[in-house]
C-alpha cells in the first residue's frame, strides 16, 4: 500500500461545486471526483458541532479516495432557525438527497454509501435503514445509547478527567437527570432553574452542558432516539471505528448494540456485513495525541477504511 493509504495525505481532488436542493433547503457541496470514472462515491455527514464541509475529516476523505476512484460530495449541514440540533430525520433526508445527487453525477453503476462521525453517526444508520440507496456505512464513534445517555456518559468522563470525583460527580449526575426529565417535561420549571441556579456556582457546573437558563420543554426532540433499534434495520456492509479511549462515547457499549443488531438482522436472513475495528491511540476523533488535524488522523484508520472500501466496492463490481 503507498504512503498516502498509510495516512499521508495526497493532493486534493479536481472538485466541482454543487448544491443538495432538499425541503427548502440549498446546501453547498463540493464533488471530488477521481481521474478515471468512479468506481463508487461517499457522502460524509457531520458532528453535532461542526456542520461545515470544511470539517477536516471530511477534508480528508476528499484528498485520500479520489485518488483511489471514489468520488467525494461534502455539504454543509442545514442550519436551523434557532440554537437547536437539525433533528435527526431531517439530517437523514438531508444525506439521502446527497446520495442521489452524488449518484448522478457518477453513474447508476457505481454503489454510493455513507460516511459519519459522532452525531452523523447516528443520522447514517437512519438513513440506510429507510433506503436501499445506502450500498454501505463507515461511522467512527457510532454511539449504540440514546443521545441522553451519550451525554450522561460524556459529561461524567470529562468531569472525571478534570479531576472531579465522589460528591462532585454524584451532584453532576442528579443536575444532568433533573436537566432531562425537565425537557421531557416531567419537572417543572421553577424546581428544574432552582437546580441549575444553585449548582452554576460549582466548579464543575461547565462540565454539565446544561444551559444557565432553561429553553423550552421539548428542546431536544432526538434525547431518547433508540439508536440499536435503527441498527437492526441496516441491510448494507457496515464499517465501525471507536478509539481505544473514547471520552464522549462508550464504546463497547455501543459495539455490543450494533452486534446484537447484527444478530437480529440475520435471523430475519437480512444479509450483515459489520466490522468493528478499535484504534489504539485514538479517543472520540480517529487522531492521535488527541489532536484535531489531519496530520494527526491515524494511520490504522486510513489504511482500514481504503481496504474495506476497495473490498467492498470490488465485491459489488
Amino acid at each position: 500500500m503507498d504512503q498516502s493509504a498509510r495516512g499521508m495525505p495526497s493532493k486534493p481532488a479536481a472538485g466541482v461545486e454543487l448544491s443538495i436542493e432538499n425541503d427548502g433547503a440549498m446546501l453547498p457541496a463540493p464533488l471530488s471526483l477521481p481521474a478515471a470514472n468512479p468506481i463508487g462515491g461517499i457522502v460524509p455527514l457531520h458532528p453535532a458541532s461542526e456542520p461545515s464541509r470544511e470539517q477536516f475529516l471530511f477534508q480528508h476523505l476528499a484528498r485520500e479516495l479520489p485518488a483511489r476512484g471514489i468520488a467525494v460530495l461534502r455539504y454543509d449541514r442545514r442550519p436551523t432557525d434557532d440554537e437547536r440540533d437539525t433533528p435527526l430525520e431531517v439530517q437523514a433526508s438531508d444525506a439521502l438527497a446527497a446520495l442521489r445527487v452524488l449518484r448522478s453525477h457518477i453513474g447508476e453503476g457505481a454503489p454510493v454509501g455513507l460516511w459519519g462521525f459522532s452525531q452523523g453517526a447516528w443520522t447514517a444508520p437512519l438513513a440506510a435503514a429507510e433506503s436501499d440507496e445506502v450500498a454501505f456505512l463507515t461511522l467512527i464513534a457510532s454511539t449504540g445509547v440514546s443521545p441522553a445517555q451519550q451525554m450522561r456518559y460524556g459529561v461524567d468522563q470529562q468531569a472525571r478527567r478534570a479531576g472531579f470525583s465522589g460528591q462532585a460527580l454524584d451532584e453532576l449526575a442528579r443536575l444532568r437527570t433533573a436537566y432531562e426529565e425537565y425537557l421531557r417535561g416531567n419537572v417543572d420549571y421553577a424546581a428544574a432553574q432552582a437546580l441549575v441556579d444553585s449548582a452554576s456556582s460549582q466548579p464543575w457546573f461547565p462540565l454539565a452542558w446544561v444551559p444557565r437558563e432553561l429553553p423550552t420543554p421539548g428542546a431536544w426532540g432526538d434525547m431518547d432516539f433508540d439508536p440499536e433499534a435503527i441498527f437492526a434495520r441496516v441491510r448494507c456492509p457496515t464499517l465501525l471505528f471507536y478509539g481505544e479511549d473514547d471520552e464522549w462515547t462508550p464504546a463497547d457499549a455501543s459495539a455490543e448494540a450494533w452486534q446484537r443488531a447484527a444478530q437480529r438482522a440475520a435471523q430475519r436472513a437480512n444479509n450483515r456485513d459489520l466490522t468493528v475495528i478499535r484504534l489504539p491511540g485514538a479517543s472520540h476523533h480517529p487522531t492521535l495525541r488527541g489532536e484535531q488535524s489531519v496530520e494527526a488522523i491515524s494511520p490504522l484508520y486510513t489504511e482500514t477504511l481504503v481496504g474495506w472500501l476497495m473490498e467492498r466496492l470490488a465485491r459489488r463490481a
